[in-house]
């Protein structure tokens, strides 16, 4: 089977997502919504609101998150979420290996072009 431009997207976004939507949340609460649309710029880190809310409730589970219901301008009250000193751990390391692993990739694919 030939990978595609989707099925590798798929496999990228496994890793890094969960660390995009960390590093949203570093300026401040956000309702689900905000953060898709911070996400879905380019529409290759996220393209799917379907796939969200699972990953919010796993970072939820995982300590890394926590949230408030707040009421809503319009409609039913808003779901924000917030990030924890663990979450901002988390994304802490995130980063720091981020660096070198995108550097290395970089490389190689430059080196074996």
């Amino acid at each position: 089977m030939e990978p595609t431009p989707a099925s590798v997207l798929t496999q990228l976004r496994k890793g890094t997502v969960d660390f995009c939507v960390l590093a949203c949340l570093r300026s401040g609460p956000a309702y689900g919504l905000e953060i898709a649309d911070r996400l879905r710029q380019d529409k290759v880190l996220f393209d799917s609101d379907g796939t969200l809310y699972p990953l919010l409730s796993r970072l939820r589970q995982q300590g890394w998150v926590t949230t408030t219901l707040e009421p809503s301008p319009v409609g039913p009250p808003r779901r924000y979420y917030r990030l924890t000193q663990s979450g901002e751990a988390a994304l802490k390391v995130f980063i720091e290996t981020w660096g070198r692993f995108a550097a290395d990739v970089t490389t190689t694919i430059e080196d074996h072009s």
